[in-house]
């Protein structure tokens, strides 16, 4: 379906102006257009994020972003990295790229796994978004988005046997917006799609690159916008996980704890968790525990990623490890810990624009080699609607994987340690979240460490 009234001169929603019911009386176009400027007025990204978030980011003085900036700035990421790689178009289909290109969101971990969400971005030309059944209006409030259609679902829950000729239906539509906006350049990016999609844009003579290098590089570089909404996600973040800390106690589960930075990120409009990584005690070593019924007992270490998708879908992805109840610490808790800040704080010191991926790696400080063996995928790693380019590796696993590049300004990284000796009895998780600036790093992350954790061996 095409919707003329979603064009780029729609005049602004205004939040709380309700527009004024036609009659009952009223034609079909007349009720549908009233239907959707009613539904973009009430849109949760019109209607922002409540008192509760409001008034904790008033009070550290976070200023909100510039949504408008925001989505001009992604745009011309996008559109930039199409013409760096001579490619006339990109069809997304990974929900964080359409959020990306968009700024809409509909059933965000459903529309992973069922692929009727898309988008068409021309390099030089509009951008249409496709939805789901009846949900054309989700992006009626970004008026970069020049027209809105229904999407075709041809994933095999919804087509069934019709799949393939659903699929090739899905690539006549788009085929023909490339021969239509392409100015003759059929080359196009793809970032996510099955193999009967794929062949069925070949059929029209489409050449395809790789989707996720474009919007990978293009989602790299911030703007300051987009780091004053990441700044407001992660004071949400650490605002849920001081919830959590005040509530840990023993007997609780670990389901009990990890709940709560759920619940405190949905109270302050976050979107969701992508993991599920909250251990406590002997689950703690090796990593990679994810939260369950187990009983958390005094003395304990309890360690967790975040992990978390927050407001204006920006991600927090930090670490904390605590000690559950009000004793004192082990002397091999603390030394755990301590070794856990020394990794995480050496390396944070190394972060400089134009530092290379392969320097980063191979010069880190690393950890001793009885731990070598319960290491962490990474070192560091970008973020930004979610765990973003580049991952820098150790030095062990840079052959299987690694590749090299540099550290620009507007970059965000985590810098990653995880603790635990091979064979031990508990582990440390920390991480820390930094924007990459002009002349060096700036934290991000303002979660204290553990003060009891970092105290002198007795």
């Amino acid at each position: 379906m095409n919707t003329e009234h979603f064009g780029r001169h729609r005049r602004k929603i205004m939040p709380a102006h309700l527009p004024a019911h036609p009659g009952d009386a009223a034609g079909y176009e007349a009720l549908a257009a009233y239907a959707t400027e009613k539904a973009t007025v009430l849109n949760r990204h019109v209607l922002g994020y409540g008192d509760l978030a409001e008034n904790e980011w008033a009070a550290l003085g976070l200023a909100a972003p510039d949504l408008d900036t925001v989505r001009r700035y992604r745009l011309e990421r996008i559109r930039g990295q199409l013409e760096r790689f001579d490619l006339s178009a990109a069809i997304l289909c990974d929900p964080l790229n359409v959020r990306y290109a968009t700024d809409a969101t509909n059933m965000q971990v459903w529309s992973t796994h069922n692929a009727v969400r898309y988008t068409f971005v021309a390099l030089e030309g509009p951008v249409v978004a496709f939805d789901f059944h009846n949900c054309e209006h989700l992006s009626a409030h970004n008026y970069l988005v020049d027209e809105i259609r229904h999407g075709v679902p041809w994933f095999y829950f919804e087509s069934g046997p019709r799949s393939e000729e659903l699929a090739q239906r899905w690539a006549d539509e788009l085929a023909d917006l490339v021969k239509l906006h392409g100015g003759g350049n059929h080359r196009i990016a793809l970032d996510k799609a099955r193999r009967e999609g794929v062949a069925a844009l070949e059929g029209h003579g489409i050449t395809i690159h790789d989707g996720e290098e474009v919007m990978e590089l293009a989602r790299a570089i911030k703007c300051p916008d987009e780091i004053r909404a990441m700044r407001r996600s992660i004071a949400a973040c650490e605002a849920a996980m001081k919830e959590m800390e005040a509530a840990l106690r023993p007997g609780m589960t670990e389901w009990d704890l990890w709940s709560m930075l759920h619940a405190g990120n949905i109270r302050r409009g976050g979107e969701w968790i992508e993991t599920h990584l909250l251990a406590s005690g002997p689950r703690t070593n090796p990593w990679f525990q994810e939260a369950s019924a187990r009983v958390i007992n005094e003395g304990e270490l309890v360690a967790f990623d975040t992990d978390l998708v927050g407001p204006y879908g920006m991600c927090c992805d930090i670490s904390r490890t605590w000690l559950c109840g009000d004793g004192l610490p082990t002397n091999e808790q603390r030394s755990l810990y301590q070794m856990a800040v020394d990794q995480i704080e050496a390396n944070i010191g190394m972060l400089a624009p134009g530092s290379s991926f392969r320097e980063l790696s191979h010069e880190a400080t690393s950890l001793p080699d009885n731990y070598l063996a319960n290491r962490y995928s990474v070192l560091f790693h970008g973020v930004g609607l979610c765990d973003e380019y580049p991952a820098v590796p150790y030095p062990a696993d840079w052959a299987a994987g690694g590749y090299d590049g540099f550290l620009e300004p507007g970059m965000v990284v985590c810098v990653e340690s995880y603790v635990g000796r091979h064979g031990g009895q508990e582990g440390v998780k920390l991480e820390e979240q930094l924007l990459i600036t002009e002349t060096g790093y700036e934290r991000l992350s303002t979660y204290p460490w553990d003060a009891r954790l970092m105290g002198r061996a007795i």
